[in-house]
C-alpha cells in the first residue's frame, strides 16, 4: 500500500497564501490588466481624434517620454524631473517615520489601563471621521489656520529659532527635524490605518510569550526587541509596503497624469507619465522589500 505524501508546512503556507491572493489576481486580470496594457501602448503613440470619429494612433517611439522630461511642465510650472525627485525624497523619508510612529501609537493603545476602551474610541475617532473633518472643525472653533497641514507652525515658532541658534546641529538635520514636526498633522492622518493593523497584530501575540520572558527575568526593553518585534516583523513589512503605496496614491503625480490625458488632451504624454509613475512605484517598493526583507530573514532564523 502506497504511503500518502504529506506536504511540508512551508508548502502548505505557500498554497494558503496563493489561495488568499487568488481573488485579487482574478480581479486584476479582469479589471486592470487591459487598462494597464493600453496605457503602455498609448505611451508610444501620438493619440488624436479621427475626423470620422474614434481615436487615431501614430507610432512615435519614445518621443512622449523625451518630451515629458524635456518640454512638459506641471500645472505649477515645475519640471517633471523635479516633481519626481521631490516626491521620492518625501515618500522615502516619510515612510520610516510613519511606520515607527504608527507602531508607537499602537503600543500606547494596547497598554492596559482603566478606561482603555474609551481612550481608543477618542483616539481613533479622527481616523474614522477623516482628519480633514477634524482639522476643519479646529480651524472653525479657533478662528485660525494653524491646523492646516504644512502650515509651518513649528518652523515659525521661537522654539525653532532657539534650536537653530543654540544647538550645534548640522543644517540638514535641523531642517529635517523642523519639517517633520511641521507635518505632524499629515503624519497623524497617514498613520491611522497602519496603527489599526499594528494594534491587531499586537493583540494576536500569545500572552504566554510575555510570561516566559518575565519568568526569565527579561526587562521590558529586552521583551520588546526579543518578543514583540519578532512576532510582528511580517506585519512591519506589510505596513511598510502599504505606506509606500498609500503615499504614492496621494502624490500629485497622479493628478498630473490626469491633467495631461483629460484636461490638456495629451493622452500619449499622460500615458507616458503613468508608465514612469508605475515604474517609480515598483522601484520604491523593491527598495523597501530589499531592506525589510533582510530584517525579516534575520528574525525568522
Amino acid at each position: 500500500m502506497k504511503k500518502k505524501t504529506r506536504l511540508k508546512y512551508s508548502t502548505k503556507r505557500k498554497i494558503n497564501g496563493f489561495i488568499f491572493v487568488l481573488p485579487f489576481l482574478i480581479g486584476f486580470l479582469l479589471c486592470f490588466a487591459i487598462p494597464i496594457f493600453n496605457t503602455f501602448y498609448y505611451s508610444f503613440q501620438e493619440v488624436s481624434v479621427n475626423k470620422t470619429g474614434g481615436m487615431k494612433f501614430d507610432f512615435n517611439g519614445i518621443k512622449n517620454y523625451v518630451s515629458l522630461f524635456k518640454d512638459e511642465v506641471t500645472t505649477d510650472s515645475q519640471p517633471m524631473a523635479r516633481l519626481f525627485a521631490d516626491q521620492n525624497v518625501s515618500i522615502l523619508t516619510n515612510t520610516p517615520l510613519i511606520v515607527v510612529f504608527s507602531l508607537f501609537l499602537a503600543l500606547l493603545a494596547n497598554m492596559k489601563f482603566k478606561g482603555r476602551g474609551l481612550v481608543r474610541v477618542i483616539f481613533f475617532l479622527p481616523i474614522v471621521l477623516g482628519l480633514d473633518v477634524v482639522v476643519d472643525m479646529l480651524a472653525i472653533t479657533t478662528g485660525g489656520e494653524w491646523t492646516q497641514t504644512g502650515s509651518g507652525l513649528f518652523s515659525q515658532s521661537y522654539i525653532a529659532v532657539m534650536l537653530s541658534r543654540y544647538l550645534n546641529l548640522p543644517l540638514s538635520i535641523r531642517t529635517s527635524l523642523i519639517s517633520y514636526v511641521d507635518n505632524i498633522f499629515t503624519v497623524l492622518s497617514q498613520a491611522g490605518v497602519q496603527t489599526l493593523i499594528y494594534l491587531a497584530a499586537l493583540q494576536s501575540i500569545s500572552p504566554s510569550l510575555y510570561e516566559v520572558a518575565q519568568i526569565e527575568g527579561a526587562t521590558k526593553y529586552e521583551t520588546f526587541w526579543k518578543v514583540t518585534i519578532p512576532s510582528i516583523i511580517n506585519i512591519i513589512l506589510f505596513v511598510s509596503v502599504y505606506t509606500v503605496v498609500d503615499l504614492f496614491l496621494a502624490s500629485p503625480i497622479a493628478q498630473e497624469a490626469y491633467s495631461f490625458a483629460f484636461e490638456q488632451s495629451k493622452i500619449g504624454t499622460g500615458s507616458a507619465l503613468s508608465v514612469v509613475y508605475i515604474g517609480n512605484v515598483l522601484l520604491a517598493l523593491g527598495l523597501v522589500l530589499l531592506i525589510m526583507g533582510k530584517a525579516v530573514k534575520k528574525y525568522e532564523r
